[in-house]
């Protein structure tokens, strides 16, 4: 537990040497839009409606939608689950009215976490074009780099958050369902909860 507190504190003292030692050199309030609209592209709420409206309007790719709604959800139970149980406060108070129960504490950064899985699964399962790997790796380094401007996390919940999005990566590559196992899925799922006929 000694160790667990000295670690806390060292990560509370480099965030604020390398936040402080950031904003020397980057004119946060006028970039302060730019580091919103990045945690909203990396919000948990817009990547499932997304993911679940192609389940349900788009067919040609429906095996990966269906995985990566598995990553997605897996994310949030993982990353809810270690919030509720280490109830670390983050470094200002939040504002942001989607963050409920567990999601108003700071440890692991949630955004890193899906930023990592969603950089590991469009490169390693669902491979994307080579011209598209730059911005995607740039857009999830920004994402992390937000987290600490924004002051919504510590470097440790950052960097913790990504080792966990890395993890889920690989583990969804590990089970990945083929399209035949997502169609018996979905089919359980709708019926389970009445959504089709038995």
């Amino acid at each position: 537990m000694m160790m667990w507190q000295r670690i806390l504190t060292m990560d509370v003292h480099a965030t604020t040497e390398v936040v402080t030692w950031l904003e020397k050199y980057l004119p946060l309030e006028q970039l302060k839009i730019h580091y919103q609209l990045l945690e909203i592209s990396c919000h948990g709420l817009p990547w499932l409606i997304i993911t679940l409206m192609l389940l349900i309007f788009e067919d040609e790719h429906f095996e990966l939608q269906m995985n990566l709604l598995i990553g997605l959800l897996l994310d949030i139970a993982v990353i809810g689950t270690l919030k509720a149980i280490v109830k670390r406060k983050r470094p200002a108070p939040i504002d942001d009215p989607l963050a409920v129960g567990p999601d108003v504490y700071s440890f692991p950064s949630g955004h890193a976490s899906r930023s990592a899985y969603l950089v590991y699964f469009f490169l390693r399962i669902s491979p994307i074009a080579l011209i598209y790997i730059p911005p995607l790796l740039a857009w999830s380094f920004y994402v992390c780099m937000s987290r600490l401007l924004l002051k919504r996390h510590y470097i440790f919940d950052v960097y913790v958050g990504v080792l966990l999005g890395v993890m889920e990566g690989l583990f969804v590559h590990y089970i990945y369902l083929d399209r035949k196992t997502c169609t018996y899925a979905i089919h359980k799922v709708t019926k389970l909860f009445g959504l089709v006929g038995k």
